[in-house]
């Protein structure tokens, strides 16, 4: 599957320090040690409605990571899913009376364009689960004929499941205990109550073929992907075990990211399935947590098609840190829209102060898990003093804009 274009990342003048980011599963900053070439996979969307501003803050989170490993001289290994076959795929679908292969060619289109409006640099490997069948396969293959997993006993519908037991190590990624595992089992798409399980926090691994659902022949049986295992072999045939970061929302700790995690090291063996495990905060709109079922959620393309500057759905998600939960209001977006306009006016301007301390600042900050709040300050310093006519470095408007657009994926031009 393509993704979408990819806008061109300016060449920043001088060094940035080494990148510390936030790790779940060890609960502490740890820095980020990449080899040559930086690997990173984050989950994607399942395309049954349109991008929205929770959507936008993991990936343009993860745009900044990327942005800055760039900078650091990495080149980056980027994957990306995406769940164009599920079950609210198919609920959406059918509630609207559409087939759900166009629904979902519809929304991942948008997906595209919201992304590419929004200055997200691409992954390399953009793969959908329908692409990744055969993989999923071959994978449910090797977990049974471990003991890894199992099917359950249903003449109708012979489930395959994987034991949670089958990793002794099940849990370091979330930390959770196991009462919070449950409740977040059952609020995000497990089934504890699945009659034949051999434990109610097993996962689904394979769906057994249902009337009216698409299904792909297997070894074990006609079906379909689980969703955790669709990620976990995306990930590890491209990027192998051990790869830097694994991202995505906080509401992916678990099960997602603990299941996709598990799935992977019971087939390798190995340990860790990634290194760094990295999630982002959950976006509200205000004061209430922003959701498909409260109606309330603030879509990317709405916010364009309004008439606001991608840019500035950029600084507005930037005013707060990436790993806070935190509130879209009309007064972050009308800041947001307020220091666009200042920066682009002081980078105008045909001087300014010295930029060389302000763009170390801000890749410092940007190494320090991402502090967005303290980097746009720094910027907004700069540009309220060139507004003012302080300053006669000629060469630092220019650094200026060539930062923000390097660092911080925002156009000035």
């Amino acid at each position: 599957m393509h993704s979408w274009s990819s806008p061109p990342v300016p060449v920043l003048p001088g060094d940035s320090p080494a990148l510390r980011l936030f790790d779940t599963s060890d609960a502490a900053l740890k820095p980020v040690a990449p080899g040559p070439v930086a690997t990173m996979y984050v989950c994607g969307i399942t395309p049954y409605d349109a991008t929205h501003l929770g959507h936008a803050a993991t990936y343009v989170a993860f745009d900044l990571v990327n942005r800055v490993l760039r900078d650091q001289g990495h080149d980056v290994h980027y994957v990306q899913n995406i769940t164009d076959v599920d079950d609210p795929l198919f609920e959406r679908a059918e509630r609207d009376g559409v087939d759900w292969r166009e629904l979902g060619s519809r929304e991942i289109d948008l997906f595209r364009e919201d992304m590419a409006a929004l200055r997200v640099l691409p992954p390399r490997d953009y793969i959908g689960a329908i692409e990744s069948v055969g993989e999923v396969i071959a994978a449910t293959e090797s977990l049974l004929a471990s003991g890894a997993a199992y099917i359950v006993d249903d003449a109708d519908y012979p489930d395959v499941y994987y034991r949670i037991g089958a990793t002794e190590t099940f849990g370091y990624e979330s930390g959770y205990d196991r009462a919070t595992m449950e409740r977040f089992f059952a609020e995000r798409g497990g089934d504890p109550d699945r009659p034949g399980k051999r434990e109610p926090l097993d996962a689904l691994l394979w769906r057994a073929a249902r009337p009216g659902e698409p299904s792909w022949e297997a070894p074990f049986g006609a079906g379909r992907p689980g969703w955790h295992i669709e990620c976990s072999v995306i990930a590890l045939n491209r990027l192998g075990m051990a790869f830097d970061i694994q991202g995505g929302g906080s509401d992916l700790i678990f099960p997602h990211h603990e299941f996709s995690a598990a799935h992977a090291e019971a087939l390798t063996g190995e340990r860790r399935f990634a290194r760094h495990y990295v999630h982002t905060g959950m976006i509200g709109l205000d004061g209430e947590k922003m959701s498909k079922s409260l109606g309330n959620l603030v879509l990317v393309s709405r916010l364009r098609a309004d008439g606001v500057d991608p840019g500035a759905i950029r600084l507005g998600l930037y005013s707060g840190h990436y790993r806070s939960d935190r509130m879209w209001t009309a007064p972050v977006l009308a800041t947001a829209e307020h220091r666009l306009a200042t920066w682009r006016r002081a980078v105008a301007a045909p001087a300014g102060p010295d930029a060389t301390g302000v763009v170390e600042r801000v890749r410092a900050h940007l190494a320090n898990d991402l502090d967005t709040p303290r980097a746009l300050a720094a910027l907004d310093a700069w540009a309220a003093d060139a507004i003012i006519g302080i300053g006669s470095s000629t060469e630092a408007p220019g650094l200026i804009a060539t930062a923000v657009d390097a660092l911080l994926g925002v156009d000035l031009g």
